[in-house]
C-alpha cells in the first residue's frame, strides 16, 4: 500500500509541476500588471515545491518502493531521466531569480518590467523546460518495460 501511495504523489507531483510550468507560460508576457506579477511569484514558488516533491518521492521509489537501487543504477534510460530532470531544475533558476528579484518592487505595489531580453530568456526557459519534462515520461515508460539495461 506504501509503495502505490509514494508512487501516486510522485505521478502528482510530475503533473502540478508541468500545470504549473504551463501556468507561468501563459502569465509571463508583456505589459505586465501587478496581480499577474503576485501569480507568477507564487506559481513559481507552488513549482518549486512540486519539484522538491518530485524529486523526494522519486528517491524514495527508488531507495525504498521501486525495483530496487540496483534496478535503477543499472539503467541508462534512469540516468537520462535523472539528467532531464537536473536540466529542467537548471533551467528553472532564470525564472525564479527574475521572479525573486520582483519581490521588492511587488511589496511596494509596483508594477515589474522586465526587459526585453529577460523576457525572451525567461519565455525560451519555460518552453524548453515544458519540451524537456515531456520527454522525462517516455523514458519511464521505456524503463518500465525493461529498455535502457546497462551491461
Amino acid at each position: 500500500m506504501a509503495a502505490a501511495f509514494v508512487a501516486y504523489l510522485h505521478f502528482l507531483s510530475i503533473f502540478a509541476l508541468f500545470a504549473l510550468l504551463s501556468v507561468e507560460h501563459v502569465l509571463f508576457k508583456t505589459p505586465l500588471d501587478l496581480r499577474r506579477a503576485r501569480s507568477l511569484m507564487l506559481t513559481d514558488l507552488a513549482y518549486g515545491i512540486c519539484a522538491v516533491l518530485v524529486l523526494a518521492t522519486g528517491v524514495a521509489r527508488v531507495l525504498w518502493f521501486g525495483k530496487g537501487v540496483a534496478y535503477y543504477m543499472g539503467n541508462g534510460l534512469f540516468h537520462a531521466k535523472v539528467g532531464l530532470f537536473v536540466l529542467v531544475g537548471l533551467l528553472s533558476i532564470l525564472p525564479t531569480v527574475v521572479f525573486i528579484k520582483w519581490r521588492g518592487a511587488v511589496k511596494a505595489g509596483q508594477v515589474p518590467e522586465p526587459s526585453p531580453r529577460q523576457v525572451t530568456l525567461v519565455t525560451w526557459s519555460i518552453r524548453l523546460e515544458l519540451l524537456l519534462l515531456l520527454a522525462i515520461p517516455l523514458l519511464a515508460a521505456l524503463m518500465a518495460r525493461g529498455y535502457g539495461m546497462i551491461g
